[in-house]
């Protein structure tokens, strides 16, 4: 039995040849998808991870490139979903988890690293003046918004359309779609109903909001903008957040999920200087390995200790979890941030990021295709145009000038065809064909990968996918 996808005479298949040189690089990547789509919901675990016909399946990985189970090498944009700015496998890391596997990986107690770790928080964070921790950044939202509402006495969050928190209930309308703020599958109507969406870069909605309704406990948003910064937020929006917050008693939380340590060592709030009161990190946090925190005031983080709860005569937050603060992660993280703080890590993986934007926009102009790469830090995107917008040149795009609509958007089909073209092409971008620069990427990576673009744009050419 073949994999379901484009090659196999369903519908909406073809003939494409890029399609038929993916298959045929990569036939024991497709053997394991048909064995694990009979195991596995669409036979994965990340909805990211879909692909028609099938993603490669990785055996090893180190720095920036990784190795299928078929041999092949990619560089590897997707970036472990953002949290290998270091790449995989970096030494400091790598030698600080192996010691702590050595002394144990679950004490079911209290453990030295956990202080060492919320200290290396604190390090690059002035705003952590207390961490707590958990095992995803889907739970460190939700920390965050539990504690919001019990702090202020309020149950009404306010978000941005387009803007990721993880899949709590709270968080998963308004994402990819139910922008009508109807609840999603499995949400009920009435916790739907407690997490408003305004439009994102509208500083005078959020105002109409504070001053309408006196339910609003906080406002979370990603501190760049949606999905690392595709829709981008200006900075003097994040002031404004800020400032309307503090007038009106709402708390503002930034989601530094992703933007923790890659927007600078401080996170976007420290490049920012923004002092937000609830932060929520995860990825880089942990150095790659299952790890998050929930950081901020003392006092709202009081809510969580026995003692500050029982002086104030308020219940105190219950929050267990197996796996806060487990010591591999711990050591993971300690060692992570310690790299981060202690060199120029950042600045090596955001120049990267620049070559590589400029070198995709060299290539689309050459090629005279209405595109653009964009991004900011050790990021980047590639907008493929949706709504074919005249005028647009590579090297001077203002994401700003465009709707959410268009910077998310993209024809499905030529998006999963270029991204199977440029594995083909030895590249591994994100679903969304952009991705995240670590310090390992070479300037001979940034070149094959701006090489491996060229091709795969002239493949997607070749088959009348694109203008001629």
């Amino acid at each position: 039995m073949a994999p379901t996808g484009e090659a196999t005479g369903l519908p909406g298949g073809t003939n494409s040849r890029i399609v038929a040189a993916y298959r045929q690089r990569t036939p024991r990547s497709g053997e394991l998808a048909c064995q694990a789509a009979a195991l596995l919901p669409s036979g994965i675990a990340h909805d990211a991870r879909h692909l028609d016909p099938y993603s490669p399946y990785i055996a090893r990985a180190a720095g920036p490139h990784k190795w299928d189970v078929d041999g092949n090498r990619y560089i590897d944009f997707f970036g472990g979903h953002g949290a290998l700015i270091l790449g995989h496998c970096h030494p400091r890391v790598t030698a600080a988890v192996t010691a702590a596997v050595a002394e144990g990986s679950q004490f079911g107690a209290n453990h030295p690293g956990e202080i060492g770790w919320a200290r290396a928080i604190q390090r690059l964070v002035p705003a952590a003046e207390r961490v707590r921790f958990t095992s995803s950044g889907t739970e460190a939202t939700l920390m965050a918004v539990r504690l919001a509402r019990a702090f202020t006495g309020r149950d009404t969050l306010l978000r941005f359309k387009g803007h990721f928190h993880g899949w709590q209930d709270h968080m998963t309308h308004g994402y990819a779609n139910h922008f009508d703020g109807t609840p999603t599958p499995g949400v009920l109507a009435g916790v739907a109903e407690k997490a408003i969406l305004l439009p994102p870069n509208d500083l005078g909605a959020v105002a109409a909001t504070l001053r309408d309704r006196r339910d609003i406990c906080a406002i979370i948003l990603e501190p760049t903008g949606s999905s690392f910064g595709q829709v981008p937020v200006e900075p003097e929006f994040l002031h404004g957040l800020r400032a309307l917050t503090e007038q009106h008693g709402v708390l503002l939380i930034f989601d530094e999920v992703i933007t923790g340590f890659r927007t600078s060592r401080g996170g976007a709030q420290g490049a920012f200087g923004i002092r937000p009161d609830l932060s929520s990190f995860a990825k880089i946090v942990a150095g790659g390995l299952p790890g998050a925190a929930v950081a901020g005031r003392k006092d709202i983080l009081d809510l969580l200790d026995f003692a500050a709860t029982a002086a104030a005569g308020r219940e105190k937050i219950y929050h267990p979890g197996t796996f806060n603060a487990n010591p591999i992660s711990a050591a993971a993280g300690i060692a992570c941030l310690t790299e981060l703080a202690e060199t120029d890590a950042n600045e090596v993986a955001a120049a990267r990021a620049g070559e590589l934007r400029a070198g995709l926009n060299a290539v689309l102009t050459a090629e005279q295709l209405p595109w653009a790469a964009y991004g900011t830090s050790s990021g980047f995107h590639l907008f493929t145009n949706p709504k074919q917008r005249a005028g647009i040149r590579p090297d001077s795009f203002d994401p700003h000038a465009c709707a959410i609509e268009e910077l998310k958007g993209g024809d499905p089909v030529l998006v999963r065809r270029l991204r199977l073209a440029l594995l083909v092409n030895g590249v591994d971008p994100n679903p969304r064909l952009g991705g995240f620069t670590s310090t390992t990427h070479t300037g001979a990576d940034i070149a094959d990968t701006v090489a491996a673009y060229r091709e795969a744009i002239r493949m997607l050419r070749a088959e009348n996918e694109l203008p001629a």
